[in-house]
């Protein structure tokens, strides 16, 4: 129920305002999307974790196969503003309908490249997949924010994340068992062809689901911030002014460079994992998909802790700045024990790496959609994924040529250094949480507006006529 106010100024805008309710199907549509971007998650980082044995198999450079991976980076970073400005114009179902259907058309594409010398088909199914991923980067804070109480946003946010989390987890552990290290370029090829007609079949049954299950929007707002944001008429946002709004920024102009150098560190690693692991363990392709299995699954349960924490104490900057310190102690961590001949305390380091690095990612898209409101969830995480994808691009290339040269240890270190400069630049970032402000004024609101009216009921009694008793 609305309160109706009797008059002012408060009185009319809390009277504008829809009533706010939750969605039972706000769990079918973010389990949904988790599920189709744990497909396409997957299929990034399918080729590089067998880096080795694709090479073989295509007869190319392991450079042309980083390249595979690096492909989902460059792609977003031309395509975020269109796909971002058709998210603020045409919500929501559009861009889960273009997302999960290029997935399965690249998915599909990739059929065809299951012989030696048809390696341009499969970079070609691999780009399809990598503008699927542009439609897919954006939405956890979207999805969270249009579906999602304010008291369950958050977790709701890492939820979302979660999906493209698991995939990539998958992408670690399954390629590695389904294809083997085998000399034979016929079985290779049959191996190679069950794991892209599997991935082909789930993509294509998630685009169905998308098209059956998933909603624009709840019927009701689900918080008072998402009512303010729905009453305010169509002509008072511009998508340009909304860009600019988020460059004059100071607070997210620096969270922005501070995501893209966290999260850049990990595409570079997950990319060079398996060089990584090789180098000093020969033959154990399956342990280094094992070791990226144990980053992702990690960082899981760090993303799930750290959204309950932040629903329950809202301490944005505090936790964003610990979660950060302790990624660049795991890098640290990682860095020295790799080499010393021991899988087990490689397992050991990159779970403690992943716990924090990956568990990173939903924490920055819900500062940014606090640091940033009322603008647009969509274009505040677009951002920040762009700075990722460049700083991943870079750190790939610069971290590679830099193993090639002075050894992995060298590699590692040069993480280290970018980790500790963003460390630096997150303890400047001002807490200034917009939504949760947002959220309390028209909460207040909405209670001096039912004091009112109980204030209005109350002079009524008292001016009512009384009415007098029979006298005995």
């Amino acid at each position: 129920m609305v309160l109706q106010e009797p008059g002012g100024a408060a009185g009319g805008a809390a009277a504008a305002l829809p009533e706010v309710q939750l969605s039972r199907r706000r769990w079918a549509v973010l389990l949904l999307f988790s599920s189709y971007s744990l497909c396409n998650a997957f299929q990034w980082i399918q080729y590089g974790i067998i880096n080795n044995v694709f090479m073989r198999f295509y007869d190319v450079s392991a450079f042309a196969i980083d390249w595979l991976s690096m492909s989902y980076m460059l792609a977003y970073i031309p395509l975020l503003f269109p796909v971002a400005w058709l998210l603020d114009k045409r919500g929501l179902r559009l861009i889960a309908v273009a997302g999960s259907a290029l997935n399965a058309v690249g998915a599909l594409v990739k059929l065809g490249s299951m012989k030696p010398h048809l390696f341009p088909v499969t970079v070609l199914g691999q780009v399809i997949c990598a503008v699927a991923q542009v439609f897919i980067l954006g939405m956890p804070s979207r999805i969270a924010s249009v579906w999602f109480g304010s008291h369950e946003v958050s977790t709701a946010c890492s939820v979302a994340v979660f999906g493209n989390q698991l995939g990539i987890a998958l992408g670690f552990l399954v390629p590695p068992v389904l294809i083997p290290n085998v000399e034979d370029v016929e079985k290779l090829a049959y191996h190679i062809s069950i794991l892209f007609f599997m991935t082909a079949g789930v993509a294509s049954a998630l685009f169905i689901l998308v098209i059956l299950v998933f909603k624009e929007k709840p019927p009701n707002p689900p918080s008072l911030a998402q009512a303010l944001i729905q009453s305010r008429p169509t002509a008072e946002y511009a998508y340009m002014q909304s860009i600019l709004h988020l460059l004059r920024n100071a607070n997210f102009l620096l969270l922005m460079v501070t995501y893209g150098l966290n999260v850049g560190c990990f595409y570079a690693l997950s990319t060079l994992l398996n060089r990584m692991v090789t180098h000093h363990y020969p033959g154990e392709e399956v342990n280094a998909g094992r070791i990226g299995l144990t980053i992702i699954l990690s960082g899981m349960v760090g993303a799930l802790i750290s959204g309950i924490w932040l629903d329950r104490t809202k301490t944005y900057k505090q936790t964003t700045l610990v979660v950060y310190i302790m990624s660049l102690v795991g890098m640290i961590v990682y860095t020295f024990t790799l080499s010393l001949g021991h899988l087990w305390v490689v397992f050991l380091t990159a779970g403690m790496l992943g716990f924090f690095m990956t568990g990173y990612l939903p924490l920055g898209f819900e500062f940014a959609a606090e640091l940033t409101y009322p603008e647009s969830e969509g274009t505040s995480s677009g951002l920040l994924n762009v700075s990722a994808q460049i700083f991943g691009i870079a750190f790939t290339i610069g971290q590679g040529q830099i193993m090639d040269r002075f050894g992995t240890k060298a590699g590692n270190l040069f993480l280290c250094s970018f980790l500790f400069l963003g460390t630096i630049m997150t303890a400047f970032i001002k807490a200034d949480l917009r939504r949760q402000q947002a959220n309390l004024e028209n909460e207040r609101t909405r209670l001096q507006g039912s004091n009112q009216i109980m204030d209005y009921g109350t002079v009524a009694c008292n001016c009512s006529p009384s009415i007098p008793t029979p006298a005995h």
